[in-house]
């Protein structure tokens, strides 16, 4: 234990140090710039690239092993409130606890929060900006402009505020699946003909045994994001990610994780069976040439799971109109838009009173 605590002791003074890295040239607190994947001051506008390779050698994030991580007492974390004093300047800040990274109201800083703890997990991989603030918000304006009921008034006048940088917590899992499973699967036939012409389904019993790698489920870390909202964004390729380096985080908000390793599996492992049983439907209808599935069960078996914690990027931000809120995110990697918008109640009557004159049209003819 003891050698832990002094390895949690220096990569806090090194992410320090990292993550407030000054200008050489101002004096300022440098940020990271995701159009070169390096860091710049804002203010003077100098430039430094960052090593691409951790003290292990390595340039993207390592797998890491499940059953070990179970044993560490490193899976939860505690959601006090945290004491922090900038290093920079002195000033003392209250953050909640979920936080590992923010800026010091006072002088600006880059300030990664201290964990109190020993069990703390680092982020073993990040998963970079790409897209920058100004195309956040280009990427917004044309979202907004393809809602077809959103009113025109809201599309001529919204404006974004504010972009917030945003690291959330995610985590992913590979596993080898073995799944015994059976089922029925149905294949159609007509019968008779003309006014009695009908279909019927004939029935069959199958079972089997399917094996299936799962790399990389993904599955968020964070319990006070609007997951609806992240799922609008996804996917995120996480194979493009770089070992964790604080530099990265320079100049944007971290959120710790909230949902631990062991719940998150337990997530993970209901999306993977959802995603199982969709691949074996598959196979039996292509096996059989069948056109139904049903009465499916199966029980699926685990190993060799592995995980990483990833931090992936996202740009927050919001409109009003009429007076009221619409919150929306972006994509930091692949810059794809979420979130809610105003709805027109004339364009959604226009739009239910044609689809019923299509049906209307399409019965006469048939007629």
């Amino acid at each position: 234990m003891a050698d832990y605590e002094e390895v949690m002791n220096a990569q806090k003074v090194d992410t320090m140090k990292a993550t407030d890295r000054k200008c050489p040239q101002c004096g300022a607190t440098m940020d990271f710039d995701p159009t070169t994947g390096g860091l710049y001051c804002p203010y003077c506008d100098h430039r430094e690239e960052i090593e691409t390779a951790n003290t292990e050698g390595e340039t993207v994030a390592s797998e890491q092993d499940f059953e070990s991580a179970e044993f560490t007492g490193n899976c939860d974390w505690g959601v006090a409130q945290k004491t922090v004093t900038c290093k920079s300047c002195g000033a003392v800040s209250v953050y909640d606890a979920l936080e590992v990274a923010n800026e010091c109201p006072y002088c600006g800083s880059n300030q990664v929060m201290e964990a109190n703890d020993v069990q703390t997990l680092a982020p073993n991989g990040v998963v970079l900006f790409k897209v920058t603030a100004k195309q956040a918000g280009e990427r917004f304006t044309r979202w907004l402009q393809h809602k077809w009921f959103a009113p025109r008034a809201a599309k001529q006048s919204a404006k974004a505020e504010s972009f917030k940088g945003i690291y959330l917590p995610y985590w992913t899992f590979d596993s080898d699946t073995v799944t015994t499973y059976t089922a029925e699967y149905g294949i159609d036939r007509t019968v008779g003909s003309g006014d009695k012409k009908r279909t019927v389904t004939d029935w069959h019993h199958t079972d089997g045994t399917h094996e299936e790698f799962i790399d990389d489920q993904l599955v968020a870390g964070s319990g006070d994001q609007n997951v609806q909202m992240l799922r609008q964004v996804e996917p995120f390729d996480t194979k493009d990610n770089k070992s964790y380096k604080p530099e990265y985080l320079a100049g944007f908000l971290a959120e710790r994780y909230s949902v631990g390793l062991k719940d998150a599996w337990e997530k993970a492992k209901d999306f993977i069976r959802s995603r199982l049983k969709a691949n074996i439907e598959s196979e039996i209808r292509r096996r059989h040439n069948a056109d139904h599935v049903r009465n499916f069960k199966g029980n699926t078996t685990f190993s060799n799971i592995t995980y990483k914690y990833l931090m992936l990027p996202v740009w927050l931000s919001c409109f009003t109109y009429k007076d009221k809120v619409y919150q929306f995110i972006v994509n930091g990697q692949s810059g794809k838009v979420g979130g809610k918008y105003p709805i027109s109640p004339l364009r959604v009557a226009i739009a239910v009173i044609l689809a019923l004159l299509i049906l209307l049209l399409l019965f006469n003819l048939t007629q």
